[in-house]
């Protein structure tokens, strides 16, 4: 974590050329190389945020296999910066797949009682969707002879092939996004999993698919882009009111929180492929924002209130507020941000994205900008019951305790990250801007 602050502190945002390149020749078939651009130093950033506070989540409940526990979700972390370093696409596919094994033991073996069932769901579907990304990797490969990203930037293939990569990158990325249709595993995939899982999930795992788009899809495939856009925009806004009605209709926390992550996934999805300036830098800060407050979130429904109580079903939760004054109050400021209220990261990546959305196709962009009501209800929803609601029930007892020091602190952790950057998001979008407009202009 220290190491990516200090990347970001001495990172030169007036380029967009890979910065702090490693190069690596000792290994066998691959010259790999390491580096960051003003795109791929967030997700990084993000990632070494996200990962202790994943480890730290599960402090108590993890009583069996810790150590094997610590080395999967430290395997895991070194996969996903792998992902957001590399500048070869194949290898970029490499260590894509390669998060699925850490995952899948992580849930299979982790997580709650239909966790076996949960872990096939969510590895056959992203395996599956992966091997379009494989054969269009392969495609791209027999035509230039090369799997170089700065190589690949510079190709321009004819239309046709265009269409065809464009296809079978975006439904690889549309599983793990996760868009309408294809979102089954990861409702399945949250519920069951333990919370630190969760967590990397919502936080991190999600936002590949947006980091391959800004990779292998808008500097390599532009015309495919820009005559398909429709066609995004209208799988993107069936997601975001599929997603909104089904969350809400639950009354598992745990549920809610998840669609909650599909509908703001789906907002950042159309927001990257506006062909705006602003849309694109909305569509990462959002994506940034939404892995702070999932987490959070994530970290008061599976972690703080099932640990205490033993259940997630909202409507036996009642009057927490009176026992956990402290809690609510973290709890409050993350469901502003879950809402996209003002002063908030989440609000400055939204109303960028919904900007982008509504300038390139204003009818499609006008329906997706309903996620914001959506949101506010079903999020008001959700703490209004769990907190207030009246008296605490009998299913409680009374001497239930407010947050813990490690609990506190990884929440506080997240509220500042939510509310600093949603203050002053000049700390985000000047080091973006320059990358942002350099892949714009290269359509």
């Amino acid at each position: 974590m220290i190491l990516s602050f200090l990347v970001y502190i001495f990172f030169n945002s007036s380029t967009n050329q890979f910065q702090f390149v490693q190069e690596h020749y000792n290994v066998q078939l691959f010259d790999i190389y390491l580096g960051v651009d003003g795109i791929s130093i967030y997700f990084v950033l993000l990632t070494t945020i996200i990962m202790p506070i994943a480890l730290l989540s599960n402090w108590n409940s993890i009583k069996e296999n810790v150590k094997f526990y610590l080395n999967t979700i430290l395997l895991l972390e070194t996969l996903l910066l792998a992902c957001f370093l590399v500048s070869d696409i194949l290898l970029f596919y490499i260590f894509f797949e390669s998060i699925l094994p850490p995952l899948f033991l992580l849930i299979g073996l982790f997580g709650s009682s239909n966790k076996v069932r949960a872990s096939y769901y969510f590895f056959l579907y992203t395996v599956w969707g992966s091997l379009f990304l494989l054969l269009a990797i392969l495609a791209m490969y027999s035509i230039m002879g090369t799997t170089d990203f700065d190589a690949l930037f510079k190709t321009n293939f004819d239309y046709t092939s265009q269409l065809i990569l464009f296809g079978a990158i975006f439904l690889a990325f549309a599983v793990k996004t996760p868009t309408i249709f294809l979102n089954n595993w990861l409702l399945k995939a949250h519920v069951e999993s333990p919370l630190g899982g969760s967590i990397i999930l919502a936080g991190i795992v999600l936002k590949l698919s947006l980091y391959g788009i800004f990779r292998l899809i808008l500097p390599v495939l532009p015309k495919a882009t820009l005559d398909l856009t429709f066609i995004v925009y209208t799988i993107g806004v069936i997601t975001i009111i599929y997603a909104s009605f089904s969350t809400l209709r639950t009354v598992d926390v745990k549920e809610l929180i998840a669609y909650s992550s599909v509908s703001h996934a789906a907002v950042y999805l159309i927001g990257a492929f506006s062909n705006t300036i602003q849309g694109i830098e909305g569509s990462i800060t959002l994506g940034l924002a939404h892995g702070f407050v999932s987490s959070g979130l994530f970290i008061c429904a599976g972690g703080i209130l099932y640990d205490r109580s033993g259940t997630r079903m909202i409507y036996l939760y009642r009057g927490i507020a009176q026992l956990m004054p402290l809690f609510s109050i973290l709890f409050f400021i993350l469901s502003l941000g879950n809402c996209g209220a003002p002063l908030t990261l989440n609000f400055i990546g939204e109303f960028m994205s919904l900007y982008g959305m509504v300038e390139k196709l204003p009818f499609l962009g006008v329906l997706g900008s309903t996620s914001i009501v959506f949101s506010a209800a079903y999020t008001i929803y959700m703490f209004n019951r769990i907190t207030f609601g009246g008296s605490f029930t009998k299913f409680f007892e009374e001497n239930i305790f407010d947050t813990t020091k490690r609990e506190f602190t990884l929440l506080f952790i997240l509220v500042l990250f939510t509310v600093i950057l949603g203050i002053y998001p000049s700390l985000i979008l000047d080091t973006l801007h320059y990358s942002v407009v350099n892949l714009i202009y290269s359509y």
